[in-house]
């Protein structure tokens, strides 16, 4: 089962997707940085996730 880290990790990602979309369609400079941002917390956290998941599997 994978680590809850990369599933959180991949929604806020897909948020941040979202959001930079929604602010390149209104122009909205700030809301735009802020999904970039999601996006790259996003995947630090799925990676983070990855790693716990390759240490468990390794423990087996």
């Amino acid at each position: 089962m994978a680590d809850q880290d990369r599933i959180e990790g991949s929604a806020k990602n897909m948020g941040g997707k979202m959001k930079e979309g929604l602010g390149k369609m209104t122009g909205d400079s700030k809301l735009q940085a802020e999904g970039k941002a999601d996006q790259v917390e996003g995947k630090v956290q799925n990676a983070v996730g990855g790693v716990k998941d390759s240490l468990r599997d390794n423990r087996n």
